[in-house]
């Protein structure tokens, strides 16, 4: 049974993730706007949080960014807008998936499901280090380090570098990529891995050339 935040000025969405939520076995809380989200995540810990982008007061992206300020909780991002931009801009503040409105409400409650199994998968990753020149990659802490400095990344970025790493120098196909870091029941597209990738390299810097694209495969990181 998940806890579950749902932030939407729209209280025709809220009651229809409700209802869905309540008939999975979850508990869901509701906020109005996204001042209402940041001011509960304050005084209440969420096992996910369901985040609209456009509402008043303040909108999805800056009340992620406050929330972010105190805790790590998953974040599913809801949106009229399907453009790349607002994606990328969510994805580089730590959400964890993004679905666009008009949505399912089936497939929004496997989504929610598949980011809950993504996290737990993600708490067991071993403990150890991996270090080349000057990128050291801290699995236990899930850090990222280069030339001593700590690179911030989304939650999603660390997933994907540390897959990439633990699997160095072998050929990951699109397929394989998406299968590990985001599950079986992942119900987007390889433009989602793709973008991960982009954001990924940027944050890397001068060590993005480590992850190699194999045209019409998929990636490869050289260890």
């Amino acid at each position: 049974m998940l806890k579950i935040l749902v932030t939407d000025d729209e209280e025709k969405i809220r009651a229809l993730i409700k209802k869905y939520a309540a008939f999975e076995g979850h508990t869901v809380f509701e906020a109005a706007t996204g001042m209402e989200a940041v001011e509960r995540c304050k005084n209440d810990q969420f096992d996910i949080i369901i985040m609209d982008v456009m509402m008043p007061e303040l909108d999805g992206f800056s009340a992620l960014r406050e929330i972010r300020k105190n805790q790590d909780t998953p974040v599913l991002m809801l949106s009229a807008r399907g453009e790349e931009y607002d994606k990328i801009h969510g994805f580089e503040l730590g959400v964890d998936d993004y679905v666009v409105k008009p949505f399912s409400p089936k497939e929004l409650m496997l989504r929610l499901e598949a980011i809950i199994k993504r996290t737990k998968k993600t708490e067991r990753i071993s403990h150890d280090i991996y270090m080349k020149d000057g990128l050291i990659a801290d699995f236990t802490a899930r850090k990222i380090i280069i030339d001593g400095e700590n690179i911030d990344m989304s939650p999603k970025e660390f997933d994907l570098i540390f897959y990439l790493i633990k699997n160095k120098n072998i050929a990951l196909t699109r397929e394989k990529l998406i299968l590990e870091v985001w599950g079986y029941d992942f119900c987007g597209d390889g433009r989602t891995l793709d973008t991960h990738i982009k954001l990924l390299r940027k944050s890397l810097g001068k060590y993005a050339k480590l992850i190699t694209t194999l045209r019409g495969v998929g990636y490869r990181f050289e260890g």
